[in-house]
């Protein structure tokens, strides 16, 4: 019970709202621009580049400028490697099948190895997930658009990041003296403990990514790469207990999620509509991503779907479906990844039986 209760407490406000806004506004301008503009086929580009407003929340803004330019150039590596992925698949002319396979391997590569530069470069949120999401999500987009136009609406959304993210010195009572951060090197401990992070990050993006395929060719639903983001969820955490109710949480948020997502594609929004309720989720997900784990994904559930289906469409309850259990196989996968070295210390250290006597 007192495990169930600490899943559902809410922490206390840190000035939330500021970064929640400020991540909204990245979002939504770029993506309303491109509904002026008629050119919705590229706003899955605005959307992951707008995750360089994620990063340096609540950092003085000298620092908060460089972590923001540190993520958002990793980002953009990621997003050219994506595209530049999936038309990999096309010139070598892959089967379907093999094309998935290609996308499993190339995003357990970017799992562990974008943790370990978010580590040596001391981000926060620490992690892959977002550069899992943004390579595969791209990667598996069937008809390409133009890669420098693609390229171009993500290099103009990390810029406008970077603009929102050095906002407030508009206003002096927000304005403090400017400060370059000094760069701090990782300890021979850290950087031991930023390998084997990097592992299990490997380890259970590419377990999850193998289940959900095969499970997929079985059973006829895809979108394996949600497992895979599922999966590293578990792995951020201090404490054993702590990662695991972080699996059990992306769990029960995105079923409640899925419903919010259901009731707004009943809707069906115009095209301005849904991409204020994207900017709606991405300022509630902000508001308790760290605060209460649930709520957020009650938010970031329909974010992330909506914003799929503005570049590939698909049937809403194939979308609810797939979702659900490519999570339950993520969630899963990345909660025996925490689990294991436990199990395994607790198995080595068991005595051994005495011999019997002939």
């Amino acid at each position: 019970m007192k495990f169930l209760a600490e899943m559902f407490t809410m922490a206390p406000a840190n000035k939330d709202h500021h970064p929640a806004i400020r991540c909204a506004v990245g979002v939504f301008v770029p993506l309303i621009s491109l509904v002026l503009l008629g050119r919705l086929d590229l706003a899955i580009f605005a959307s992951f580049g707008a995750f360089t407003g994620i990063y340096g929340r609540n950092e003085p803004h000298g620092r908060r400028f460089v972590l923001q330019l540190q993520a958002g150039t990793l980002m953009l590596g990621i997003i050219l490697l994506g595209t530049l992925t999936a038309r990999a698949g096309t010139a070598w002319a892959l089967a379907p099948s093999d094309r998935t396979w290609l996308q499993v391997l190339a995003t357990t590569l970017v799992a562990g190895g974008c943790s370990l530069i978010v580590a040596w470069w001391r981000l926060r949120p620490a992690g892959s997930l977002f550069h899992i999401f943004a390579f595969a999500a791209i990667a598996s987009i069937p008809n390409q658009p133009s890669l420098w136009q693609g390229m171009l609406v993500a290099v103009l959304t990390v810029a406008f990041s970077l603009l929102v993210g050095l906002s407030a010195r508009v206003a002096p009572s927000r304005r403090r003296p400017w400060s370059w951060p000094r760069r701090v090197r990782l300890t021979d401990a850290e950087r031991r403990v930023a390998w084997l992070e990097a592992g299990g990050y490997l380890v259970a993006a590419g377990l999850a990514g193998t289940l959900a395929t095969v499970a997929g060719e079985l059973l006829g639903f895809g979108h394996n790469y949600w497992a895979m983001v599922a999966a590293v969820v578990p792995l951020v955490g201090h404490t054993t207990r702590h990662r695991i109710s972080r699996g059990v949480q992306r769990i029960i948020g995105t079923g409640l999620g899925l419903v919010l997502l259901a009731a707004i594609l009943l809707l069906e929004p115009a095209p301005w509509l849904t991409v204020l309720i994207i900017a709606v989720c991405q300022f509630g997900a902000e508001m308790f991503i760290a605060r209460q784990y649930v709520l957020a994904q009650v938010f970031v559930t329909p974010l992330a779907l909506i914003s799929t289906l503005l570049v590939a469409p698909v049937p809403a309850g194939t979308l609810l479906r797939d979702r659900f259990l490519e999570t339950l196989i993520g969630a899963a996968v990345g909660v025996a990844v925490v689990l294991a070295p436990a199990v395994w210390r607790r198995l080595r250290s068991r005595p051994a039986s005495a011999p019997q006597p002939s």
